[in-house]
């Protein structure tokens, strides 16, 4: 079933799945806003800039204009930041058909409305087919062909069948699943446990404090998750437990390379603007800080880290101030 496939943005998540698809025999097409970086996609048939090393398959497109991109494509899919989907679904939405699955690859909470991505797709074209993808994926990864397993997650089990069918490969394995809320939370809230996870490390702790902000990380993600409408189920799969692994694990991850920085002493401001890409769990604390306190969910890490990364305290005080919270018993939140 080959497929012509747009491409809606073309970072490093975005390039590695475009040469996916095209090594499947899709035909792709890749746009993004930034025009001086199409060109040197174009040029140099590599993205140096957010995937070196990585050539652009042969079956790879690099397109100029928003509405020829979408022309005539099976699916478009967008790996845009989340912060910017809004955006961007605004300007490609009334040029893509009723039909037309779109399928979402960004991880992150609208900071302003405190929304996923599918919530916004929702609320802007109601009417249109949307899925999304997730898991523990480093684009440098699956760039490189390297054994990689992620969920494709739609409200519509047929749309997540096509999701699958579409990507799946012997060395990218997709499962499916229709818990789109838990997904999506799963894959932005572990951004935050991977912050901290760096500071952690930028302070010179050792694996036992990394593996406590782990499994206690995942804990505040479920508490909050089902809160939000997920199942509890879904953050023990690929798209939270496996996604927090590989990001609090990696120098890969952008956001425990940030967290590092910070731990070492550098502003969190300025460890955002050394990693050189978004750092996602930068703008996703904020939201789950506020999403947290609306719906009345204990969240301490989150809560640390939000006063770490907005200057309220300095990450020794926040260690602190975990470390010494009450007794009590490990799963009292799921007691009767």
């Amino acid at each position: 079933m080959k497929q012509k496939i747009a491409i809606i943005g073309a970072g490093s998540w975005g390039t590695a799945l475009a040469v996916n698809l095209a090594g499947k025999g899709h035909t792709v097409s890749i746009w993004d806003i930034d025009e001086t970086l199409l060109h040197e996609l174009e040029g140099d048939r590599e993205n140096k800039r957010y995937l070196p090393g990585v050539a652009l398959h042969d079956g790879i497109g690099v397109s100029f204009g928003l509405q020829e991109t979408i022309y005539g494509a099976d699916a478009v899919l967008f790996a845009v930041p989340a912060q910017h989907f809004r955006s961007a679904l605004m300007q490609a939405g009334p040029h893509i058909g009723y039909e037309t699955p779109m399928i979402n690859v960004a991880k992150g909470i609208e900071q302003k409305s405190l929304k996923t991505v599918s919530q916004i797709a929702a609320e802007i074209f109601p009417e249109k087919r949307f899925a999304m993808i997730s898991g523990p994926s480093h684009a440098e990864e699956v760039g490189r062909a390297m054994p990689t397993t992620v969920v494709a997650a739609s409200a519509d089990p047929e749309l997540a069948g096509y999701v699958q069918d579409i990507f799946m490969t012997d060395l990218f394995r997709v499962y499916t699943n229709d818990d789109v809320i838990g997904v999506e939370l799963g894959g932005a809230l572990k951004n935050i446990i991977a912050l901290g996870a760096g500071i952690s490390d930028g302070l010179g702790f050792g694996d036992n404090a990394k593996a406590a902000m782990m499994t206690r990380g995942i804990t505040e993600i479920a508490r909050l998750g089902e809160k939000l409408g997920g199942r509890r189920e879904t953050f023990f799969g690929l798209t939270g437990v496996g996604d927090l692994i590989v990001t609090c694990t990696s120098m890969h991850s952008r956001n425990r390379r940030c967290g590092i920085m910070i731990g070492e002493g550098v502003a969190p401001e300025e460890a955002a603007r050394r990693v050189g890409m978004v750092v996602e769990g930068m703008y996703t604390t904020e939201a789950a800080w506020r999403l947290a306190r609306r719906e009345h969910v204990e969240m301490p890490i989150t809560e640390q880290i939000y006063k770490v990364i907005t200057g309220c305290a300095d990450t020794k005080d926040a260690a602190f101030s975990l470390m010494t919270r009450k007794r009590r018993h490990e799963r009292e939140d799921l007691l009767r």
